[in-house]
């Protein structure tokens, strides 16, 4: 695993996404990296929409500066996961530079998605799916 870095100075915010959540760090760094669970993010995430998901936040804001990403995330599919991880680091990119607030809220990259799966009711074979109707 990584190693664990807690004498630099990072940003540290929390991205969430249904039942996802990823805490994420931003290091200063001469070149942009992402580790993700300990692993390459390219081996953790690893379909292109994925990982443009993933670098959106960066691509949108367009920070001056490098960073070197850590990501801890756990729960939700990947899919969540990566849309969690986008959430944390345009919240950590506003925590380093307020400027880069507009351009990320303009993308809807801050906001929170509420959207969760309905639960299941009973005497229902689904959320809002009734079992099939028979007049006699």
């Amino acid at each position: 695993m990584a190693e664990k870095k807690t004498t630099k100075e990072y940003f540290r915010a929390i991205g969430r996404r249904k039942t996802a959540v990823a805490v994420v760090r931003l290091y200063k760094a001469s070149k942009t990296t992402y580790t993700v669970n300990g692993k390459d993010f390219t081996e953790y995430f690893p379909t292109p929409e994925l990982k443009k998901i993933v670098a959106g936040a960066f691509e949108t804001a367009s920070p001056a500066d490098k960073f070197e990403v850590v990501i801890t995330t756990k729960g939700g599919g990947s899919h969540a996961q990566a849309e969690a991880v986008r959430h944390g680091i345009s919240r950590a990119l506003v925590l380093f530079d307020a400027e880069l607030r507009s351009p990320l809220k303009k993308a809807k990259m801050l906001k929170r998605d509420p959207r969760t799966v309905e639960r299941k009711k009973f005497g229902l074979k689904k959320a809002r799916k009734s079992p099939q109707w028979s007049k006699r």
